[in-house]
């Protein structure tokens, strides 16, 4: 049977940090473990983030993959202190 999803090991999973890009244009940064769901709660639901529910839809601007939450964290920290001309130029790679 196969793995339901990539993991570094049995107790670990991957974590995401991403950026979503909201109907006025502002931008969102957060974490997960699944980005599909996440998006999906971000547009659909009370389980969205307050600052996305009066921004809806967002799209998915940008993610990168890290190996824990800790890392996630750590990470989210540093984007959310850029500006927003420098997380823009991030998701453009």
């Amino acid at each position: 049977m196969p793995d339901p999803a990539p993991t570094l090991n049995t107790n670990q999973r991957l974590w995401h940090v991403y950026i979503v890009k909201c109907r006025d244009n502002t931008l969102y940064t957060g974490i997960t473990t699944n980005i599909e769901r996440r998006i999906n709660e971000h547009n659909n639901s009370a389980l969205g983030a307050r600052y996305t529910r009066s921004r809806r839809p967002v799209k998915l601007h940008y993610y990168e993959q890290v190996d824990s939450r800790s890392t996630a964290l750590k990470r989210e920290i540093q984007i959310k202190k850029f500006s927003s001309k420098k997380k823009h130029s991030l998701a453009r790679g």
